[in-house]
């Protein structure tokens, strides 16, 4: 009889370990969010639904979605630029610059709030001058999408620009000896091993942004069906001792957010299967 021995495992202790992980993200993820949504659960369903479809919620969700839509899309274009000007030059106080990317992770979002404020209030110092063009920032939705880009920058930057250090520049050259413009090159050869990861610092800085609280709470100036968003709501029920009704509402941005972090996975395998294929 032919004994059939086990393949030892890559990774010594695996069980202990994978059972510590599950421990550890059931411990500090699920259950929290398990608790969350058995908090929003004790309304009736007539209740929660009024909870999460009144107008002024309706407001708040869409404002969120806009203003973090908005800083995620420009967090991709001028952060893709920003870590290319990085990787592929250097000039005097580029190691400062790369530095002060991953100010907005150290800095407190409140401070930052305060900052911004008072930066582009009609009388800041960029305010005063954007105002005399017709440009409201502070306590408008552009205000909030300052913000938003503010915190939401280093998650692009710092996603691609370890892809772009690894990128090989035979590529390139090999592209140009065959005729490709630097559009081309960039188009054909450079992007679509960037795009998994500009996909993914997007998803990040999305996601960032739509739960963002310290930074926006200054800047907003929390106007009710105007600039008021999602996280300023549920902490303006939590005020009001409606503890049910702001975990219903913490409830739809969770599921929002794991919706789109979800569909960006999904997106991502599937580039990922058709780039192997």
């Amino acid at each position: 009889m032919r004994l059939r021995l086990k393949q030892p495992s890559a990774l010594p202790g695996f069980t202990p370990a994978l059972g510590f992980t599950v421990f550890y993200i059931s411990a500090i993820v699920l259950l929290p969010l398990a608790v969350l949504l058995a908090r929003s659960a004790t309304q009736d369903w007539a209740q929660l639904w009024h909870s999460i479809s009144a107008p002024r919620a309706v407001a708040a969700y869409r404002l969120s979605l806009f203003t973090a839509m908005a800083g995620a899309l420009l967090n991709a274009v001028f952060g893709l630029l920003l870590a290319w000007v990085l990787v592929r030059y250097r000039f005097p106080g580029s190691r400062i610059v790369d530095a002060l990317i991953d100010l907005p992770f150290a800095l407190p979002t409140s401070v930052a709030g305060i900052t911004l404020t008072a930066l582009y209030a009609g009388n800041g110092w960029i305010g005063r001058y954007l105002e005399k063009l017709g440009l409201n920032v502070a306590f408008t939705e552009l205000g909030i999408v300052v913000a938003v880009t503010f915190v939401g920058l280093p998650l692009v930057v710092r996603n691609v620009q370890p892809v772009l250090q690894d990128l090989e520049i035979e590529t390139e050259e090999a592209a140009a000896s065959l005729g490709a413009n630097r559009w081309q090159s960039f188009r054909r050869v450079i992007f679509p091993s960037l795009c998994p990861a500009l996909v993914t610092g997007f998803a990040l800085a999305f996601a960032r942004g739509l739960g963002e609280y310290g930074s926006v709470i200054f800047i907003s100036g929390n106007m009710p069906m105007r600039t008021e968003t999602a996280t300023v709501l549920i902490m303006a029920k939590l005020e009001q001792f409606d503890i049910s009704g702001a975990s219903a509402l913490a409830a739809v941005m969770i599921a929002c957010s794991f919706t789109m972090l979800l569909s960006i996975n999904l997106l991502q395998s599937w580039m990922r299967r058709c780039k192997t294929a």
